[in-house]
């Protein structure tokens, strides 16, 4: 009885709440968008492409139930509200793939605080109305295509946040912009094209917090100016080419936490000036000219996270105060001129993850004391003139969270030790290339099995290859070039799962150091921040391998890089490798190789580097698919000819398909092919993965 009486109570309280809504609605006439905000609308969609759905100009549209548009009465914003109309406030259309141009209508919403149309195809220069909304508080246009400059006169009294970012604005920075927006809060003009010296004026957004300058074409000094916020905890003015020192007024900015002057041409010495920076969470000046050694307040800093001054000119022995420095989680110091021994109390940053000191004038061990390093998952020493391989792997193997390990040029003409009491269990990169390492593959790498990356190229590593690569079911970048290897090649390799199964996804995090790729043909470097970038490979070449290409390695779907080159391998080439169709680089090239070059490897759309020559080779070469791109240097040393290349003088008999079963560098053709009739982007790289 109790429960139906409280039905009743809810059900009668539902019928009042309906009542008063009807009589609400009946006074209340439903408001319309205001006449001036249509025709802004109209105006501007009529310069882009696609319409979004539901934007409706027929005579009874209300505008305010369309996507991306948000509505205030006209009376709630304090204007005449006799027509019963709304004002658009917002205008949000974020990611919604929109080309075209703005138009200059956009003025004529005269009471928008927000305009947010980032990540667009947007062209064109932004309209001079767009800087003279004076109710505007948000402008956010970037990843963009826009051009042009901005204007000397802005009228935004209220704006808080500006993002130009990721377009292709140039002339001068519009520091001006402070002059009438003194709310400003976020300043982001990054990756654009301006130029020149920094500005003043930036100074007069005394409330500033944000500000983007990076990745432009600024030169000159840093201005003191920039030293006078007292609210800013952000400032990158990364990647342009600014020059002078680091001015000390840098401790003025007492709120700053993250800070990058990277990849400029600042010099002299780093200012002692980080006992002041007491919120300063990341510091990133990388590529730069910087002398001296790490001052003592930044060797002493209690907040820092990461500390990145890699490929500067500092030097002398490397101080950091460990046990206060427990904050730091990243620390890259890389190509520098830092001596004497590894300092032994680095385990004492007991929350470092991620070290990279390679490429230092350091020397001797590594410490024993890193056997204590729980938290270090990443470590790069590369060329630091490191002895005693077996001490270091037999101490490094305690750092149970070790995952990316890599040894480039240390350990000259060392044995690589195969003591099975070695185990790596989390390791997912390890490289020791160009080291003239002896002895042979070791079995304890067997129980690596999570390795993703393997590098044990350009040493003098002897025997046969062992045959438990297919064990290592995440292995998919393996490079054994460069040794003294002989024997067959394992039938194990033709059964790598992560080379065989297409589209393998891989679980990786960012990493904290980037890897890197150099352009043979530049000499820049390319950083990849994934492993999983990088492409699957298999290089066995440059070593005394013999036997037969196994036919079975036409299982490998997923293999992109294939590099026999200069073994004795013998027999015909596997029609059955025109299955491995992800290829993008096949070199044979210098072996033993007879018969014909397989018809069916036209099926290889993608391949964009393609050797056979100096083998025994005979018939037509195949004139489909990729084949009339490769030049004649790929089948010179053979008795081929072809309808592109050595026209052949007689006609012979149509070809059967064969059924017979430095750093770390790598040098190919990597490109795509876009199909008959269109042209093979080819990019020649020397890879120099994991060699800082």
């Amino acid at each position: 009885m109790g429960l139906s009486h409280h039905r009743w109570v809810m059900l009668l309280v539902a019928l009042v709440l309906e009542l008063s809504c009807f009589v609400y609605s009946s006074r209340s006439p439903q408001l319309t968008c205001h006449p001036r905000d249509m025709e802004a609308l109209r105006d501007f969609i009529n310069e882009l492409e696609p319409k979004p759905d539901g934007w409706d100009f027929n005579s009874s549209a209300n505008c305010c139930e369309w996507v991306g548009i948000t509505c205030n009465s006209s009376s709630s914003l304090g204007l005449n509200d006799t027509d019963k109309t709304t004002r658009i406030t917002k205008l949000e259309l974020m990611s919604r793939k929109l080309s075209g141009r703005l138009s200059e209508s956009l003025g004529l919403l005269d009471q928008i605080r927000v305009l947010n149309l980032s990540n667009n195809f947007i062209l064109g220069s932004i309209p001079p109305s767009v800087f003279s909304l004076v109710n505007l508080e948000t402008l956010y246009l970037s990843s963009n295509g826009l051009i042009g400059q901005i204007p000397q006169s802005l009228n935004l009294p209220s704006l808080t946040s500006i993002n130009l970012s990721s377009n292709e604005l140039n002339g001068s920075l519009p520091a001006h912009v402070c002059h009438n927006s003194t709310e400003l809060t976020l300043i982001r003009l990054d990756s654009n094209g301006f130029s020149g010296d920094i500005p003043s004026g930036f100074e007069k957004c005394a409330l500033l917090e944000q500000l983007f300058l990076g990745r432009n074409s600024l030169t000159g000094n840093i201005p003191e100016d920039l030293f006078r916020f007292q609210r800013l905890n952000l400032l990158e003015i990364q990647e342009n080419s600014l020059f002078g020192s680091l001015s000390p007024a840098l401790g003025n900015l007492s709120s700053l936490a993250h800070l990058d002057v990277s990849s400029n041409r600042l010099s002299g010495e780093v200012p002692d000036v980080f006992n002041k920076l007491v919120e300063l969470r990341y510091l990133i000046a990388h590529t730069n000219r910087f002398t001296g050694g790490i001052p003592k307040s930044l060797a002493n800093s209690q907040t820092l996270i990461l500390l990145d001054l890699g490929n500067n000119s500092l030097s002398g022995p490397l101080r950091l105060n460990c046990s206060v420095m427990t904050n730091l989680t990243s620390l890259d110091l890389g190509s520098n001129r830092f001596s004497g021994s590894l300092p032994e109390n680095l385990p004492a940053c007991r929350n470092l993850r991620s070290i990279n000191l390679a490429r230092n004038l350091f020397y001797g061990q590594v410490p024993e004391s890193f056997k204590d390093f729980q938290s270090l998952s990443y470590l790069s020493l590369s060329n630091c003139s490191l002895v005693n391989i077996s001490a270091t792997l037999h101490v490094l193997q305690h750092c149970k969270n070790l995952t990316t390990l890599i040894l480039t040029l240390n350990f000259h003409g060392e044995m690589l030790p195969d003591d099975p009491s070695l185990h790596f269990g989390k390791l997912v990169v390890l490289a020791i290339p160009n080291c003239r390492l002896t002895g042979q593959i070791p079995s304890w790498l067997s129980k690596s099995t999570h390795l993703k990356v393997l590098d044990l190229s350009w040493n003098h590593l002897t025997g046969a290859i062992p045959n438990w690569f297919d064990g290592l079911t995440d292995l998919f970048y393996l490079d054994l070039s460069n040794n003294l290897f002989t024997r067959k090649i394992p039938k194990s390799l033709t059964r790598l799962q992560s080379l065989a199964i297409r589209d393998v996804s891989f679980d990786d995090p960012s990493l904290d150091f980037a890897l890197y790729k150099e352009n043979e043909d530049t000499r820049r470097l390319l950083r990849y921040k994934h492993v999983f970038m990088f492409p699957p490979m298999l290089d066995l070449s440059q070593n005394n391998l013999s036997g037969p290409i196994w036919k079975e390695f036409g299982n490998l779907k997923n293999l992109h890089v294939f590099n026999l080159n200069a073994n004795t391998l013998s027999g015909s080439i596997p029609s059955s490798l025109s299955e491995m169709t992800s290829l993008v680089v096949l070199v044979l090239s210098n072996n033993r190789i007879s018969g014909s070059i397989p018809k069916s490897l036209e099926n290889l759309t993608l391949l964009s580097k393609f050797s056979v020559a100096n083998n025994s080779l005979s018939g037509k070469i195949p004139s489909g698919g990729q084949f009339h791109t490769f030049p004649n240097s790929s089948f010179e040393g053979n008795h081929l000819c072809g309808d592109y290349f050595l026209q052949c003088k007689v006609k012979l008999p149509r070809t059967s398909e064969s059924d017979s079963d430095s750093d770390f560098v790598l040098n190919f053709s990597y490109g795509a092919a876009l199909g008959f009739g269109l042209s093979l982007v080819v990019v020649s790289f020397r890879w120099k993965l994991l060699s800082f």
